[in-house]
């Protein structure tokens, strides 16, 4: 009698199961989704000769970048932003070469391309943003 039960209860068990894998796996019906939106890219960089260089290892040193960069020109300035606290690569950094068209050489030759085991992108840097004043107050010289 206990058997039959206890057979009873894991039968009922399994069919529950099946039921919420069932409605859960069926993406179509599931109330949640959420409508796709188009995501805008921004309109690429103009051409400069400072490049943004993503992708990078945490392994990547300045000089690791700069000599894999130094073979498509002239490289002025070369800098793997780091973390602070652990020393290890951010992930990107910025290379100057001395003319755009070395720039562009540059873009071409290491954009996805191998450094450190990595696969990592180069394109023209954009400006940085102007800051926001603290605290909503207007900008100093304005009253």
């Amino acid at each position: 009698m206990a058997m039959k039960a206890a057979t009873a209860a894991i039968s009922a068990n399994y069919q529950m199961c099946r039921g919420i894998r069932a409605f859960c796996s069926s993406s179509s019906t599931f109330p949640f989704n959420l409508p796709k939106t188009n995501i805008e890219k921004p309109p690429p960089a103009e051409p400069s000769t400072n490049l943004f260089v993503s992708g990078l290892s945490k392994r990547t040193t300045t000089e690791g970048l700069r000599d894999a960069f130094a073979k498509f020109g002239e490289v002025l300035h070369a800098r793997v932003m780091t973390d602070r606290v652990s020393g290890y690569s951010k992930g990107y950094g910025f290379v100057r070469y001395a003319t755009l068209q070395e720039a562009e050489a540059g873009i071409k030759g290491m954009d996805g391309q191998f450094l450190d085991g990595w696969v990592i992108f180069a394109e023209y840097a954009r400006p940085r943003p102007p800051v926001p004043p603290l605290n909503n107050r207007p900008p100093q010289g304005q009253w």
